[in-house]
């Protein structure tokens, strides 16, 4: 599994969300409830950009007239055909043995621990040969939180 760093963990407010492309992969990070969610943004019925889609709460009838409407479950809805996806679990409403939406992990963590682990990373194991050539190093500090997706290979 690789693991991407996206966004600081304050570039996405509470109830908003962003498009980053990983490699390739557009993926939609969602900030709900103090949680996050990382959502493929690709609808798997037809491929519209569905991070781009409605959010809504969920809406549930017993019988006609009466109704429960519930803003802490998230739905996101595609904008081309208003399908609506669990934003927690992924599922789908209208054909939940078919069709779902790829999620990936992703969590928050302290900018310092993703430098060093991504300095480990480029350095651990391999035999690395100095060239004729070295860069004027300027310091840098790394602050806040950052937000990192991970993609199965």
């Amino acid at each position: 599994m690789d693991k991407y760093v996206v966004a600081r963990a304050d570039d996405v407010p509470e109830g908003e969300r962003v498009i980053v492309d990983v490699e390739g992969e557009s993926i939609g990070i969602f900030h709900h409830d103090g949680e996050f969610y990382a959502v493929r943004n690709k609808c798997p019925h037809q491929g519209a950009e569905l991070c781009t889609g409605l959010m809504v709460g969920l809406l549930e009838a017993d019988r006609p007239g009466q109704f429960r409407f519930d803003m802490t479950r998230k739905l996101l809805a595609c904008p081309w055909h208003g399908w609506e996806f669990d934003l927690k679990t992924g599922q789908s409403y209208f054909d939940p043995q078919r069709t779902r939406v790829r999620q990936f992990p992703v969590e928050c963590k302290d900018g310092g621990s993703v430098a060093k682990s991504l300095t480990d990373e480029v350095h651990e194991g391999i035999h690395l040969v100095k060239g004729p050539y070295e860069l004027d190093l300027l310091p840098i500090s790394v602050e806040d939180e950052y937000l990192v997706v991970t993609l199965r290979s």
